[in-house]
């Protein structure tokens, strides 16, 4: 039996990197996938062929998690269509990055919108179908800059530390519901937000890391797997550190 057959996931942000990764791989695991999408429909359309290629059922929904009630109709409409709803992969991000001095009110607010409000509002919309059915799996993206901060990333760095805090909280709140929620951490991950990066200044990224290497979406993907699974079925409140060793 593979480790997620028939569970319900949703994924949010899944229309490329990291997010995209997760929903294949819970895919391969037999979980029926839910994901959002914001901008290119056309990508989530593929991905949605990509996913049903492993006899799963799969859909895209075009929504914004930073929109509280459109976070709560997301969850009513993935609950309506799968028939419920098991895990929640908290994916969604974007960076606006600029020293504080020079940081606008807008960047910030961008930031801790999609970021962290957004966990607030699918959380708190998954955790209506998940407390009936007294089980879930809730799994937030933060990221290593939550854990140290980073020059130039204040947004960032405050949108993914109250993540963490986030997820301990819910689940001291949700643990005698058998609702457990989990952080996973990623440090260098190669994506296409990287590629824009200097060869240079890539390798002395890759040269401060421990495994002397980025890490592939694929081993965040992993991790969430494990995560979402009943391998980690008494595990919760934990930050899962996917960082080649960075911040050891």
């Amino acid at each position: 039996m593979k480790l997620v057959e028939n569970k319900v996931a949703l994924v949010t942000g899944a229309s490329r990197g990291i997010g995209r990764a997760i929903a294949l791989r819970l895919a391969q695991e037999g979980a029926n996938v839910a994901f959002t999408y914001l901008s290119s429909v056309e990508k989530g359309e593929a991905l949605v062929k990509e996913l049903e290629q492993f006899g799963i059922k799969a859909k895209g929904y075009r929504s914004d998690a930073s929109d509280f009630q459109a976070a709560d109709q997301l969850v009513t409409d993935v609950v309506a269509d799968f028939g419920k709803l098991d895990i929640l992969i908290n994916n969604a991000g974007v960076t606006r990055d600029g020293l504080l001095m020079r940081m606008s009110e807008e960047n910030w607010d961008t930031v801790i919108n999609i970021n962290l409000k957004s966990v607030f509002n699918l959380t708190k919309a998954a955790t209506k179908s998940m407390m009936r059915a007294k089980s879930g799996s809730i799994i937030n993206i933060t990221s290593v800059v939550g854990i140290r901060g980073n020059a130039g990333q204040a947004n960032y760095a405050a949108s993914k530390a109250g993540i963490i805090g986030f997820t301990k909280s819910i689940a001291l709140e949700l643990g005698s519901r058998n609702i457990r929620s989990n952080a996973v951490a990623p440090g260098f991950i190669e994506t296409e937000m990287t590629d824009a990066i200097d060869g240079k200044a890539m390798e002395e990224w890759k040269q401060s890391i421990p495994m002397k290497r980025g890490g592939q979406a694929e081993e965040v993907a992993d991790a969430c797997l494990f995560l979402a699974s009943d391998m980690s079925r008494y595990i919760t409140g934990q930050v899962l550190q996917v960082d080649g060793g960075m911040l050891t």
